[in-house]
């Protein structure tokens, strides 16, 4: 099956939760940058207002079906942009990592999403950062799930043909500078 999109101007920043991801994003979008927001924390603030179950901590399965669904959205929103970067926080990727790690089963559908939409092959990873992460209303995980997301997403991306580059801890605008030194 052929590639749907290939967008060599769509850069990912992922990591686990609480690593600075928006904040870097923010950064990014000051400098003058396009960035698409993350599609996870905006589903779960409408599951909670309509008291769905489409949750981390509810109907797993369902959850990470709203976040493929959005994640393609935001992707085909921003398709047709092509003299430009465009900064991800999180990619489509990212719904199989959670997939990965509540042991749900990949299916040939999903499997063909992740061969049309493609970003540049080498993407951005925070990682753990015991100084900044916190828990709120939509992060509850542990520092533990934190930590053990990072070793996940890494290995998924790598799994999916992406080529991770670690983030190293600093100012958010250290880590843009970094970012936009290390784009190809």
């Amino acid at each position: 099956m052929g590639t749907k999109y290939l967008r060599n101007n769509f850069y990912i920043i992922t990591g686990g939760p609480g690593v600075g991801k928006t904040t870097l994003l923010n950064e990014l979008e000051n400098a003058g940058y396009r960035t698409v927001e993350e599609d996870a924390r905006q589903i779960i603030k409408e599951q909670i207002k309509n008291k769905g179950n489409g949750l981390p901590w509810g109907n797993r399965e369902l959850y990470t079906d709203l976040m493929i669904s959005a994640s393609l959205q935001s992707y085909e929103a921003v398709s047709a942009v092509r003299d430009e970067i465009v900064f991800f926080d999180r990619g489509i990727i990212d719904a199989f990592c959670y997939a990965r790690m509540i042991q749900l089963p990949v299916s040939p559908e999903m499997k063909s999403i992740t061969k049309n939409y493609r970003y540049n092959p080498q993407i951005f990873i925070l990682p753990p950062w015991p100084e900044i992460y916190r828990t709120d209303g939509e992060r509850k995980q542990t520092w533990e799930e934190a930590a053990e997301t990072y070793d996940v997403m890494r290995s998924t991306y790598i799994d999916y043909g992406y080529t991770p580059i670690d983030v190293p801890p600093d100012t958010p605008q250290a880590r843009a500078n970094f970012i936009l030194r290390n784009i190809i």
